[in-house]
């Protein structure tokens, strides 16, 4: 039974998502689970997302109805397994005449369903985010450019060009949602696994120093009146911001604590 966990801006996105993930189309089919309702944070700061837990339902077996023979509950007839094994064994030819049974062939088809899909090349899986990409732009009708490229594990996918920036959406809303649908749609076509960081319009960068002149802020706060002070969650992305730049201080230290998606930045005052 597949079960899955997906994280998008709004419970309905993720919902979509994970019917996509799981190849199905009618709702019905899946168990919904709302792990985490989403939040708007401060500022865009802290801001959590919707967290979905789909579980596909079992596919529905008839019960065999029983034969003739011992009544089982309700009065229903119940057959007796060994009934007939006698009979069965006298018919049987003997040994060295009449025709003989061939012995059963292999199921060479079940086995090759047991064997696993041939891992994915992280080059394959960079070029079905550039595909998609580049198809998104053309079926919208909106000018700009993709660039990929790959080093490790990660895809590093931009979106670049003067009408892209109506993508973002309101702080980051649309990002993050094509970022879950591009992860599903490689996921599907190449079976590979590997992380996707999408920037679109520069977004990312600007964010990146958004958060920056915010930490510093901060750290300004913890100095001048001591002690320690908790953030909002925030994801890993965000979180090595802040890392970086209370680092340069050294008056404070940072650190994370709690769980994803729960995890959070403490700033402490170190003399």
């Amino acid at each position: 039974m597949e079960l899955i966990d997906v994280k998008a801006r709004t419970v309905e996105l993720a919902k979509q998502a994970a019917l996509e993930e799981l190849d199905l189309k009618d709702d019905a089919r899946v168990d919904w689970e709302i792990l985490q309702e989403p939040t708007k944070g401060f500022l865009g700061v802290g801001r959590q997302d919707a967290i979905v837990r789909a579980k596909r339902k079992p596919a529905k077996r008839r019960r065999s109805r029983g034969g003739r023979g011992g009544k089982g509950p309700k009065g229903r007839a119940r057959r007796d397994p060994t009934a007939g094994a006698t009979k069965q064994r006298s018919r049987r030819p003997p040994r060295g005449k009449g025709p003989q049974s061939s012995p059963p062939k292999p199921a060479h088809r079940n086995n090759r369903r047991k064997q696993k899909p041939a891992a994915t090349s992280l080059e394959e899986q960079e070029g079905a985010a550039q595909n998609f990409l580049t198809g998104l732009l053309e079926a919208i009708a909106m000018k700009g450019e993709v660039h990929t490229r790959s080093e490790e594990d990660l895809i590093v996918a931009k979106i670049e060009g003067d009408e892209t920036e109506v993508l973002v959406g309101q702080r980051g809303s649309g990002i993050e949602a094509l970022h879950t649908i591009a992860k599903s749609v490689i996921k599907r076509k190449t079976s590979g696994g590997a992380r996707l960081r999408l920037d679109i319009a520069g977004y990312g960068r600007r964010r990146r120093e958004a958060l920056a002149i915010y930490a510093t802020g901060l750290v300004e706060q913890v100095t001048a009146e001591g002690g320690e002070l908790m953030l909002e969650p925030m994801n890993a992305a965000d979180r090595k911001v802040i890392h970086d730049t209370v680092s340069k201080h050294d008056e404070v230290r940072s650190f994370s604590e709690g769980e994803a998606p729960q995890r959070y930045v403490v700033i402490a005052y170190t003399g």
